[in-house]
């Protein structure tokens, strides 16, 4: 009977030399990516039914909730899929986008704040008090709400990080506390009007007309994109890890571009490129990098994992809770300017009515998940075009608003039932 393994003992020390043919079938074993990658097509088909038995489903239910939604509305009316709806839906979303993006980080530690809609009002309602009634630089106010959200975010963070109260309980105490201070800061007039022109007023109505801005942003949004992934690739192979073969980078690249440059089109068949979603995307990109190349999103992501394996893994747990809570503050205000911009004012009903059911559903639908150490920014992308395409769709064919709430919450119902029913099938799988 012949064996893989010789064993050799020596005084004092024992120890095994391997087969050096078992050691080399040991590392194909370990590394089942690169047989995938060698496969070709039938290699990535058979990885991906793999995925979906175990419950990796990744972006692919909203995704294709997305296009069902442009399906079945552009097929009742086809105004839908106009450059100008599509222009108004991309601008709309910004503000509930925003506020969704810090939503995003606190649901990656498992936690939530309710909060976060009454700092985006009160927020635009500190902005139009200086800007306006007190005379300060527009540009300065607006610096200065965003501080004032993610001051009131850290304190919110210190309560349930230093002084252990529930992120529950604190932050619906917030939710009610900044209402009363939007309401008081408001005055007995209620609302205060917006310079059109000005910068605030600018955030959703400004255009780049020039029809090279838009074909410009996609060829860098292209390119960028290919450049790193290249690079990331070298740096993987140089290392022996594995990494994406050349043609799969280029496939990528050659799908992203086609969407960019459809959108480019699409935007210059009316007023240009939004200023809006630039600021937006550029948002999108910075967090995804924060989050995903940064120890600073490692430790997030840890402590959505495991709190207690995280502190003993030496992170300041207390610190990353404190940032995170300021995080969400922070653009849960710049998520209430461009709400304010949307309507040239601030006003008592901002912060109320459904935009904070719609900004931590836009998360939830985009598939960050409620149990916390799964997501990323863009699933507020996502998740938020799923809700405003909903929107302006109900609305084109007069659909009542009661309609529009059960239909939205069905959405979001559904999107909790996948992510638990991932959740098991993963741990069934032992992946989770």
């Amino acid at each position: 009977m012949s064996t893989d393994k010789t064993s050799t003992t020596t005084p004092g020390d024992e120890h095994v030399v391997e087969n050096s043919e078992a050691a080399a079938a040991a590392v194909t074993a370990v590394d089942p990516r690169l047989l995938v990658r060698e496969q070709g097509l039938a290699g990535y088909l058979g990885e991906f039914k793999r995925k979906m038995k175990a419950g990796e489903l990744g972006s692919i239910p909203v995704v294709l909730g997305l296009i069902i939604i442009c399906v079945v509305f552009q097929s009742l009316n086809s105004a839908f899929l106009s450059a100008q709806n599509i222009s108004d839906i991309t601008v709309t979303m910004v503000g509930t986008g925003m506020i969704s993006v810090g939503i995003v980080f606190v649901l990656l530690l498992g936690e939530i704040d309710l909060s976060v809609a009454s700092v985006s009002g009160a927020a635009s309602a500190i902005a139009a008090v200086l800007a306006v009634n007190q005379g300060v630089p527009e540009w300065l106010a607006v610096v200065i709400a965003i501080a004032a959200g993610a001051a009131i975010g850290a304190a919110h963070g210190f309560f349930f990080a230093v002084l252990g109260a529930p992120a529950f309980a604190v932050t619906l105490a917030g939710l009610l506390f900044w209402l009363g201070f939007m309401l008081q800061t408001l005055g007995e007039n209620g609302t205060i009007n917006l310079d059109s022109d000005g910068l605030i007023g600018q955030l959703t109505t400004y255009f780049f007309t020039d029809i090279a801005a838009a074909y410009v942003l996609a060829a860098v949004v292209t390119g960028v994109f290919f450049v790193t992934s290249f690079l990331g690739n070298r740096r993987r192979e140089a290392v022996g890890v594995p990494s994406r073969p050349l043609n799969d980078t280029l496939l990528r690249t050659a799908l992203l571009a086609v969407i960019s440059f459809a959108a480019a089109y699409m935007y210059n068949q009316y007023k240009g490129l939004p200023l809006a979603t630039v600021i937006f995307l550029v948002f999108l990109i910075a967090t995804d990098f924060l989050l995903r190349r940064t120890s600073y999103g490692r430790k997030v992501f840890a402590l959505g994992g495991s709190v207690e394996a995280s502190r003993r893994a030496g992170i300041n747990v207390t610190a990353v809770r404190i940032s995170v809570f300021a995080i969400s503050g922070g653009f849960a205000a710049m998520g209430g300017l461009f709400l304010a911009s949307k309507i040239a004012s601030a006003n008592q009903s901002a912060g109320t009515g459904d935009l904070l059911m719609n900004a931590i559903a836009a998360a939830v639908i985009g598939g960050t998940s409620l149990f916390g150490g799964r997501g990323r920014t863009w699933n507020a992308l996502l998740g938020v075009l799923v809700i405003v395409s909903i929107q302006y769709g109900l609305q084109l064919e007069s659909i009542a608003e009661p309609v529009k709430y059960m239909i939205t919450a069905g959405v979001l119902l559904t999107t909790v039932v996948i992510d638990s029913v991932t959740r098991k099938t993963q741990r069934t799988a032992g992946r989770a």
